[in-house]
């Protein structure tokens, strides 16, 4: 993924406000690291609890780092939820990116497309076979 990908996928977050949740999102799992790497006895570092943290919304669950405070606990599940809600909404904004991509192109090839047509008369005859085959192709398509 390229710059002007990341750029375009930026302009879809900041469009539909979903960065808001996204920096959210890490703001919060930030502060429940925080949190976790102060009450808990087993948690020596704040190291150690990004890495419980993120074992924890990545769903994988190493099991190396528990928890034992009911702080704690509760800071874990709710931070398994808004990971889910934040995967799912950035899952859309990507697939709304590749969305507007794909129909960027159709519409550039209808255009396109329509342009041959306005010059219909002046066509010379392998253009509009050419033509006639394209508006077969798409008719199957």
């Amino acid at each position: 993924m390229g710059l002007r990908e990341m750029k375009q996928i930026w302009i879809i977050l900041k469009k539909t406000g979903a960065y808001k949740i996204i920096s959210g999102f890490f703001s919060f799992l930030l502060l429940c690291a925080l949190v976790i790497w102060r009450i808990e006895a087993e948690v020596k570092t704040f190291g150690e609890a990004l890495w419980y943290c993120f074992a924890t919304v990545s769903t994988i669950g190493f099991g190396d780092i528990t928890v034992d405070t009911t702080v704690s606990r509760i800071l874990t599940v709710l931070l398994s939820v808004y990971a889910v809600a934040t995967l799912a909404i950035f899952t859309a904004v990507i697939v709304n990116y590749f969305q507007q991509v794909i129909s960027r192109g159709q519409k550039e090839k209808i255009h396109q497309f329509m342009k041959k047509l306005e010059r219909l008369p002046k066509l010379s005859p392998d253009e509009l076979e050419q033509l006639s085959l394209q508006a077969r192709e798409w008719n199957k398509g």
